[in-house]
Formats: C-alpha cells, structure tokens, sequence
C-alpha cells in the first residue's frame, strides 16, 4: 500500500489539520484552497488505518454530492494508488473498504429521517464531512446531525465532524459556533489559495484580476475572509418547505423561469418559481447552478429536470445561445424583457413580493442572502448590484418580468 507523504501529495497548510482529533474540524475558506481535495485524501487514509471506522458525507441537498463529494473522494483513492483496494458504487451513492468492509455513505438534509436512523453493518460511524456547511442555515439541523455521531466507539478510536465551507456571510451561525469562541475540541481555520502550490499563473490570473475588480469579493472568494452582508437588496424572505402541487394549484399562480448564462467562471442559472399575485408571494422550488456547461449540456440538465416545454425568460445578452437552445428541444425559450432601468425596476418588482424558498435550493439562499447593492470609490451605496451574487437574483429577475405574460406551471 502506498505510504502517505502529505507534504507531496497535498502541500502546504494542512498540517494541524492532519492531526487533530478533537470533536470538530471547521475549514473556511476561497476557491482553490485544497480544502475539499485534503478533506477527501484524510477520510480514505484514515479508513484504511482504523479498521472499525465509517464516515457520513453530507450536504444540504442529496443530489449535490455525486458531483461533488463523492467525486472528490474517488480522486483521493485514485491520487492513493488504492483503486484495487475500494469498491465505488452510485446506486446507492457508497464507497466500500473491501479489506474490511467499511463504508462511506452519502446523505442529503433533504431526507433527514435516512440521515437520524443510519446504521453501520461492520464497526462503528465515528466521522462526518459537511460539504458546504454554509448551505444548512438552521443551527438545529446541524444539532441533529451532531446527535447522530454517538453511541460506545473502540479504545484508540474517536469521533469528529469535519465542516468545510465558503465564509460568504459573517451572520452564520457557523462563525459564533466555532470561530468566536475558543475550545479545546474545535478546531476552526481559514484557508486561501495562497496555501495551493499546484496553481499555474492562469489560475493566479483569477485572483488576480477579482481583487482589483471586486475586492469585496475577492477577501471572500480568495482569501477566504468573512463577507459582510451590508444593504441587502432583498429582506423580506425566508426559507421554507411547502407542498409543489398545493401552490401551483391557487387560483391564478403563474409560473416563472429565468436563465441567466454562465460558463468559466461564472455559472450556468436557472431559476424556478411561481407567482401568486393574490398574497403576493414567489416560491422558489427548484434551480440548475452549474459553470462550464456547454449549450447542449445546459439544454439536457433542463430537460432532465422536466422543464424543457416551459416558457423560459433568458438573457437577452446572448441571443446566439437562446437561438441554439430553442433548436435543441426549449422551444419556448424566449428572451428576457430589457430596457432603460430594466434593473431596478425588474427588483421593485420583486421586493412588493415575499420569497419563499424550498431549502432544497441551495445556490439560491446563498446568493439571497448575499445580493447587496454596490458601493462607488467613497463607500457609499449605489441603486446597482455588486457583482458576485447575482446569477440566480439576475434569473429571478427575467422570470418575475415576464411573468404577467405567464401561462399556469404545467409540469408537462
């Protein structure tokens, strides 16, 4: 079996992390801080070492993981030389230890009942990972999953939750939890892109030109600071479960899709809701928040989720990428309305309304609680959006515009 040296296959900053075995293991940090790939190299050299020990990985939502977590830790195994040594299944998301039969099993907040009653058919569960543990917003849901880190564990073992996270916002419960007190059983750290080694200069170029462009983005993105929330755009929000079908069926709700186009460096957003005019209320229940899709990869992510014969406001910028989707299948794809203060208005719009989000929607309470207003070169608020939060706000913002041209949400 290959012999771990951190220093060549992870680099630099990571050192206590390795080590520590207290009850919490806190990361925040940018993009490109090697906070996940490291998190994914410990969990599989730490299953092989203790050979009675299983892990829970989780997210907020169940269907991020495949294309997240779980692809991270296929990579630490590859990066470990210890394919032979594992078996990966997707059906059911699990990655077993063949030599002893432990497990890593994925679960997602929007299940909570298969997250609570998880057994283990050969030793114990001692680790969690909480990949972007910035999207649970309720500090009871990360109680509950605390409490499922329990029971007898073998002498030498330990239990720990490790949580990973962009610091976007210093509001969260996350920062007073771990970062502003001190305890001998957490440890909480900030990482950057600084401490990544394996960047070329195209990659520093990012960095580069954010923290000239966008500071106030770049401290959080790229150096892995708290971001402070000032002059929110929309307040009136809150996040809720509510039941699809009892909405869609009010009298007079319309439906509302907007498309907002990303690839490299920004994402592809689709934003999916409905409008009930009559209590004056959107409810955001669903979203596609993905970079470096291609137009093609777009269309399919859309028709996967059902939405392909829904009437969807995009970006009227593009008109090359609207043309192409509506040849692929989205024939009611249309571009959205624009027009002197096309902005602002699409946000008063909005703000006469209250926003119901479906926790499901991840992306979207992220860039909700984060959408401010720019500043000019004094500090002052201006009647713009900053950049940096606006992917999914901009998609709404389509939607809610064309919605009084509606047709009743169909799931056709």
């Amino acid at each position: 079996m290959t012999k771990l040296y951190l220093p060549t296959l992870v680099g630099r900053g990571y050192g206590s992390f390795w080590r520590f075995k207290g009850r919490y293991r806190v990361v925040k940090g940018s993009r490109a801080s090697k906070k996940s790939k490291t998190t994914a190299l410990n969990i599989i050299t730490r299953m092989m070492e203790y050979p009675t020990a299983n892990t829970l990985v989780v997210r907020k939502v169940f269907r991020t993981l495949k294309d997240s977590c779980f692809t991270e830790l296929k990579w630490a195994i590859k990066r470990l030389e210890a394919e032979a040594w594992w078996e990966v299944k997707e059906s059911p998301l699990e990655l077993t230890y063949k030599p002893t039969g432990q497990k890593i099993y994925f679960r997602g907040l929007d299940d909570p009942l298969k997250v609570t009653s998880i057994t283990v058919a050969n030793g114990v569960l001692c680790w969690m990972w909480i990949e972007e543990a910035y999207e649970i917003s309720k500090e009871s849901d990360f109680d509950m999953l605390d409490e499922s880190i329990r029971g007898a564990i073998p002498e030498g073992m330990f239990k720990q939750i490790t949580l990973t996270f962009n610091p976007w916002n210093e509001q969260h419960w996350l920062k007073k939890r771990f970062f502003d007190r001190q305890d001998g059983n957490i440890l909480a750290m900030t990482v950057n892109y600084l401490c990544n080694e394996w960047l070329d200069d195209a990659d520093r170029e990012v960095f580069d030109t954010m923290a000239k462009q966008n500071p106030r983005r770049f401290k959080v993105a790229g150096m892995g600071e708290w971001g402070i929330a000032e002059g929110l755009i929309y307040e009136n929000w809150e996040e809720q479960s509510f039941d699809l079908n009892e909405i869609r069926n009010r009298v007079g709700v319309q439906s509302a899709f907007g498309l907002d186009f990303g690839y490299t460096n920004d994402p592809s957003a689709l934003f999916c809701g409905l409008i009930d005019p009559v209590s004056r209320e959107i409810f955001v229940f669903d979203e596609l928040y993905e970079k470096g899709l291609t137009n093609r990869e777009l269309y399919q992510h859309i028709a996967a989720k059902g939405f392909s014969k829904e009437k969807i406001s995009a970006d009227s910028a593009e008109p090359k990428s609207i043309d192409e989707l509506r040849e692929l299948g989205l024939q009611r794809i249309q571009p959205a309305r624009k027009g002197p203060d096309s902005v602002c208005n699409g946000i008063q719009l909005i703000q006469g309304h209250k926003i119901i989000v479906h926790p499901n929607c991840g992306s979207f309470l992220t860039e909700l609680s984060n959408y401010t207003w720019g500043e000019d070169n004094f500090g002052r608020k201006i009647n713009v959006p900053a950049y940096g939060f606006d992917h999914l706000m901009d998609a709404m913002r389509y939607a809610a515009a064309d919605a009084v041209r509606g047709e009743i949400f169909s799931f056709a």
